[in-house]
């Protein structure tokens, strides 16, 4: 493994730090730049995210993981993130650290904020990978399943917490959802040309695999891939999904790759 990469911080006007990993060769390295975008409340120390890197390493790729604000040991409230925050990170990476082509590498709410990432970014996004990408989240999946006693909380309290798979609850604010609401995206054409890679687990319990495919109904790139793996869970983990997210990652090198 050579994920003992250092670790470095880019700064925001408002003073708040994005911390980042980030991969390249003193000898230059192979276009085009991959940034990993994780979900919600996960860090760039993830499975998916090291064993990528790993990958970038032994290549000779320019790669760079990194975390929200609000996110593992970026500065800020978690309470207080947005998806146009987060996706503004993923924007000031862009701007700051790649190189040249970008994909963007987005798994559950990092595959909305890449879109919109690429929305901001069209001269630079090339390519989308996509891992159970959620975009309209807070709007579609998650408000749409609360109880009007949820809601009437978030109303009261300005935030509601809901059990997750990990040790605290998942924190829902009133300007997350408000934020979430005004950035919704799969209701009209996604002006993308580029192309589009999407793994989808079909026994996926938080992103159902009919939602991620919506994408393809709205997305107006012809260069798009969605692979359904059959009893894949959310995060697509096992050894076989990762051998999976590497063959997809090296083909989309390959695609914008001129020979």
């Amino acid at each position: 493994m050579h994920s003992a990469v250092t670790l470095n911080y880019l700064s925001a006007e408002d003073g708040e730090k994005i911390a980042y990993k980030m991969s390249e060769r003193a000898d230059g390295y192979k276009g085009p730049t991959l940034i990993w975008c994780g979900g919600l409340k996960s860090d760039m120390e993830g499975g998916k995210a090291v064993h990528l890197h790993d990958w970038a390493i032994e290549e000779g790729r320019h790669y760079i993981r990194f975390d929200y604000f609000g996110h593992g040991v970026s500065s800020g409230e978690f309470r207080d993130g947005t998806i146009s925050r987060w996706a503004a990170d993923v924007v000031r990476v862009i701007d700051e650290l790649a190189i040249g082509d970008v994909i963007l590498v987005g798994s559950s709410m990092g595959g909305w904020a890449s879109l919109l990432a690429a929305l901001n970014r069209p001269d630079r996004v090339k390519g989308l990978l996509l891992i159970a990408p959620a975009p309209d989240f807070t709007e579609k999946l998650t408000y749409a399943q609360w109880s009007q006693e949820q809601r009437e909380t978030l109303e009261r309290d300005g935030i509601v917490y809901v059990p997750s798979d990990y040790d605290e609850p998942n924190e829902y604010s009133r300007v997350l959802m408000e934020d979430g609401k005004a950035h919704q995206i799969l209701d009209a054409p996604i002006k993308f040309d580029g192309p589009v890679r999407i793994l989808q687990g079909a026994a996926d319990p938080v992103v159902p695999w009919e939602y991620s495919r919506r994408i393809l109904d709205v997305i107006t790139s012809h260069d798009v891939d969605y692979t359904l793996v059959k009893n894949g869970d959310h995060s697509l983990s096992s050894p076989n999904d990762l051998d999976r997210l590497v063959r997809t990652a090296k083909e989309l090198c390959r695609t914008l790759t001129p020979s």
